[in-house]
């Protein structure tokens, strides 16, 4: 019979990496946010410094915030392919090997795979 205890913790690395569950749930939950929030935070606040320099109608403001957009525009699709990136990286490092302890870490903590004790 499984205790209370043992029925909210995780494991990873093959079963030697145990810890409560709430943590790689609560991280993979930021991780997802972060991916949706910030390019949305990033879009609308170059929306908003663009739109106050037009309503200016100042032809230097609009330049320069049009410029400022595009940027933002860039680091808002960094942010939100930033976690593709680093787990193709990894992938490609670790590989794929089903006994990969560090994969079998990285997936519980970012996709919330983890194997339940």
């Amino acid at each position: 019979m499984t205790d209370l205890f043992s029925i909210l913790m995780s494991t990873c690395g093959g079963g030697e990496l145990e810890f409560e569950s709430v943590l790689p749930t609560s991280i993979s939950t930021i991780i997802n946010v972060m991916k949706v929030v910030i390019p949305i935070m990033v879009v609308f606040f170059g929306l908003l410094d663009l739109g106050k320099a037009v309503m200016a109608q100042k032809e230097d403001d609009i330049k320069k915030n049009q410029g400022l957009l595009i940027k933002r525009l860039i680091i808002a699709v960094l942010v939100f392919f930033v976690v593709s990136l680093v787990q193709f990286v990894v992938s490609l490092v670790g590989g794929d090997d089903e006994n990969n302890k560090f994969w079998d870490c990285f997936d519980c903590f970012v996709n919330n795979n983890c194997g339940i004790k």
